[in-house]
C-alpha cells in the first residue's frame, strides 16, 4: 500500500512543477493613458568583430524621449524579451525609471551558401557563453554607434548617454551571462545587469565567475538575478546551484545584488513576470552612481586603503617598464621604445634621468645605491650611479627583468628572442662580476623577485600561468625548483602573461598579468586581483617615502596607489614574514 501512495505523491510533485504559473502584472501590459514608444527593426551584416554574421536588432524609443538630452540605454540579448517595450512605457511614464532607449539584438548567424547542402553557423554560444570583451566591443564599437546615427521617422535624432551609470544590460540563459560579461569587462560602459536563468555553468568557462568575483577588487556594478529550483541540470552544470553561487559570491565581494528565486524550469516565464520590479530596483536612486558595500575578501581589506584609488603618476609615453625604487623611495622607470629613463620624485614630479637608456628594460637598485638595468640595445647589464654614469656589469645577456639581493647578487631573466621557443635563461651575476647560468628550461622567464627573507627566488613564465619558486643556496645558485604560484589567465588568451613581480614585507607576491595585478599568499594561491584603470600592466614596484605606494607601468601611463602594506626591497635587510595560513 505504501508504494502507490508514493507514486501518487510523486505524480503530484510533477504536476505541481508543471503547473507553476507566473502571471504578468499591470506593468507588463499596456495601460490606458500611457503613451507608447516606437520600435524599429534593423539588420547588421557587416561586423568586423564577428565576421560573416548577420544580426537582427530592434530599437525602442520611448515617447518621452527628446534629442536635447542623451537617453539612458538598456541592451537586451536574444532580441525583444520580457515584454520590455511595454514595461518601459509604463515605468518611464510613472517616472520609476529614466527615459531609456532599448536596443534588443539577436545572436549572430553565418548563413550557409546553400541551405539545402550546408548548415548555417549559429554564433549564440560563441558570442554569449564565453568570457572576454569581444561581445562588449561588438556593442560599443559596432551596434550602439549605428543607433547613435539613427534619425527617427518623426525627424528626431537619437542620442545615447556614454556614461556606464546610465546603461543597463540584460538577458536570459546564455543571454544573461553575456550581459554580465559585458558589464564585468566594461563597467565603464554598463553598470546595471538583469540576469534571468543565467548560464553560469561550464559551457565556455562561465563557472569561473564566482571565484573571479570573490578575488577582484569590486567593480561598480548592480546585479539582479532570477532563477528557479527546476532549472537545467545537465552536462555543463547545475543552473540553479550556479545562480545561487553567483549571488553568494557577489554578496561576499560587496556588490549591490538582488535576487528572486522561484520554482520554474529553464523558462522565461518567471523572469518576464518580475522584470518590472527588477528594472525599478536596478534604476533606483538614478542618477546617483552605483555604490558597493565593503568586501569580505580579507586580503583586499588588508592591503587597500578605503578611498585611495589609482592616480596617474606619468603619461604620454610609448611603453613603460622597469620600475625600481631607490633607498629614498624615488621611482625610476623606462620608456623602452624612446630609450629614456625617468625619475618620479617624492614630490610627484617626473624628470628625465637618462636621455639614452640603450633601450633599457627591467631595473633594480642594489644595496650600494646603484641602478642596475638591462640594456637591450647592447645586450648588457649596466649599473648607473646617481649622476647617470654607466658601468658595464655583464655582457652578452639580453635581459628582461632583474633583482638585486642584499648581499649584492643579481638575478637576471633572459627569455628567448622574438618568437623563438627555445628555453629561457636565468643568470646569477655575483658582486665579482662572475656570470653563472642558474636555470634553463622555463618557456619564457620574465619577472623575477625575492621573498622578503631572501631565501627564495621567484621567476614567472610569461607563456603559462605559473610562477616558479627556487631555494637560494649559500653560493647564490638555485635548487628545489617548483611550479609554485598558480595564476588566473583570461579566457581570450592561453596564458596569464605574467610579467613584473614584487613582494611586500608580509610575504605576499604581486604579479603583473593580463588580468591585472594578481596578489598571492606565500602558499602560492591568488587571493585578490587589482585591475588597473587602462587594463594594462607590465611591471610594478613599491615606492614613496614609506614604500607603501604601488607604482605600476601600464603601457603609455604609470599609475600609483597608496596601500596599507609596505614593499620588501631586495637591497634592504631581509625580514622573515609570518607563515601563511594553510
Amino acid at each position: 500500500m505504501k508504494t502507490p501512495c508514493l507514486s501518487i505523491f510523486l505524480c503530484w510533485i510533477t504536476f505541481a512543477v508543471v503547473a507553476v504559473e507566473y502571471p504578468l502584472g499591470p506593468d507588463s501590459q499596456p495601460q490606458p493613458g500611457v503613451p507608447k514608444g516606437m520600435v524599429l527593426k534593423f539588420t547588421l551584416d557587416h561586423s568586423k568583430i564577428f565576421p560573416g554574421t548577420v544580426h537582427t536588432y530592434w530599437v525602442y524609443v520611448p515617447a518621452e524621449y527628446t534629442p536635447d538630452r542623451p537617453a539612458c540605454v538598456y541592451v537586451g540579448q536574444d532580441g525583444i524579451g520580457f515584454n520590455a517595450p511595454t514595461v518601459f512605457d509604463n515605468l518611464i511614464f510613472k517616472k520609476e525609471m529614466p527615459v531609456t532607449v532599448g536596443v534588443f539584438i539577436t545572436p549572430g548567424v553565418v548563413p550557409a551558401g546553400d541551405t539545402n547542402t550546408a548548415l548555417t553557423r549559429y554564433n549564440r554560444s560563441y558570442e554569449y557563453d564565453g568570457l572576454g570583451d569581444h561581445y562588449a566591443r561588438f556593442l560599443l564599437q559596432e551596434v550602439l554607434p549605428l543607433v547613435e546615427h539613427l534619425t527617427l521617422p518623426d525627424g528626431r535624432a537619437v542620442h545615447l548617454s556614454t556614461n556606464g551609470n546610465d546603461r543597463a544590460i540584460g538577458g536570459a540563459s546564455s543571454g544573461a551571462i553575456c550581459a554580465f560579461t559585458a558589464a564585468w569587462d566594461r563597467p565603464d560602459a554598463f553598470t546595471r545587469v538583469f540576469s534571468a536563468i543565467g548560464t553560469y555553468v561550464d559551457l565556455r568557462g562561465g563557472s569561473r565567475y564566482p571565484t573571479l568575483i570573490r578575488k577582484y577588487e569590486p567593480k561598480p556594478l548592480r546585479v539582479f538575478l532570477q532563477d528557479g529550483t527546476n532549472d537545467n541540470n545537465k552536462y555543463g552544470g547545475d543552473w540553479w546551484m550556479a545562480n545561487q553561487t553567483m549571488e553568494r559570491a557577489l554578496t561576499f565581494a560587496g556588490y549591490e545584488v538582488n535576487h528572486v528565486w522561484g520554482e520554474d524550469t529553464h523558462s522565461g516565464r518567471h523572469g518576464t513576470a518580475i522584470f518590472p520590479d527588477a528594472m525599478r530596483w536596478l534604476w533606483q536612486d538614478w542618477p546617483q552612481p552605483v555604490k558597493g558595500l565593503p568586501t569580505k575578501n580579507d586580503t583586499l581589506a588588508a592591503i587597500l586603503l578605503p578611498g585611495e584609488n589609482w592616480q596617474v603618476a606619468g603619461a604620454g609615453y610609448r611603453f613603460t617598464e622597469g620600475p625600481a625604487a631607490n633607498a629614498t623611495g624615488e621611482v625610476f622607470f623606462n620608456d623602452i621604445p624612446q630609450s629614456k629613463t625617468y625619475r618620479v620624485g617624492l614630490d610627484g614630479k617626473v624628470t628625465e634621468f637618462l636621455a639614452d637608456s640603450k633601450h633599457g628594460n627591467g631595473q633594480t637598485f642594489g644595496p650600494e645605491g646603484r641602478l642596475y638595468a638591462n640594456a637591450n640595445a647592447t645586450r648588457q647589464v649596466l649599473a648607473y650611479d646617481t649622476n647617470g654614469t654607466a658601468t658595464v656589469i655583464a655582457e652578452g645577456i639580453d635581459g628582461n627583468d632583474l633583482v638585486a639581493a642584499h648581499n649584492g647578487n643579481l638575478y637576471v631573466t633572459e627569455p628567448p628572442a622574438g618568437t623563438n621557443i627555445a628555453p629561457s635563461n636565468v643568470w646569477l651575476i655575483r658582486p665579482t662580476g662572475e656570470k653563472v647560468l642558474v636555470d634553463r628550461g622555463i618557456k619564457y622567464a620574465n619577472g623575477v623577485t625575492l621573498s622578503p627573507d631572501q631565501s627564495l627566488l621567484y621567476v614567472d613564465d610569461y607563456r603559462s600561468h605559473w610562477v616558479y619558486s627556487f631555494v637560494i643556496k649559500e653560493d647564490g645558485t638555485l635548487t628545489d625548483k617548483q611550479r609554485y604560484y598558480w595564476l588566473h589567465e583570461p579566457d581570450t588568451e592561453d596564458d596569464a602573461g605574467a610579467d613584473g613581480m614584487r613582494t611586500d614585507r608580509e610575504g605576499r607576491l604581486y604579479v603583473a598579468t593580463r588580468l591585472g595585478i594578481q596578489v598571492c599568499d606565500q602558499a602560492g594561491r591568488v587571493q585578490c586581483i587589482l585591475p588597473t584603470p587602462n587594463g594594462r600592466v607590465a611591471n610594478l614596484v613599491f615606492g614613496g617615502e614609506k614604500f607603501d605606494t604601488l607604482f605600476a607601468t601600464c603601457g603609455d601611463k604609470v599609475y600609483q596607489r597608496k596601500l596599507k602594506v609596505t614593499g620588501a626591497n631586495g637591497w634592504d635587510r631581509p625580514n622573515k614574514p609570518a607563515p601563511p595560513k594553510l
